[in-house]
């Protein structure tokens, strides 16, 4: 079974295929994903890594945490599933009361 890690604290200009070569020295990677800002396309400077199983997982953290790539140190670890009805952190923006300024339009 594979094992998904969260990588944080990369470089901002690394990218998919570096983060994949970054990795497969522990072992045999599923996948590589850096997160990136959906409109200015930019890396937010952290990604998943998914290797191929737990014991490849467990080797990447020990060789890759803590790691200095572009003056960076890496933080590696093993992801924690995804909350379910997350808004994302942004807990209730809005209100739903819209636009209003609160006058009375009368």
């Amino acid at each position: 079974m594979a094992k998904r890690l969260y990588v944080g604290n990369l470089p901002y200009s690394t990218n998919e295929s570096e983060l994949k070569d970054m990795f497969a020295e522990a072992g045999t990677v599923s996948s590589a994903t850096v997160i990136t800002d959906k409109f200015s396309g930019r890396s937010k400077g952290f990604g998943f890594v998914e290797m191929s199983s737990d014991s490849e997982a467990d080797a990447a953290v020990e060789k890759l945490n803590g790691r200095d790539i572009g003056g960076r140190k890496l933080t590696v670890n093993e992801a924690r599933p995804r909350e379910e009805g997350s808004a994302g952190g942004r807990g209730g923006f809005g209100g739903g009361r819209g636009f209003g300024g609160g006058y009375d339009r009368g």
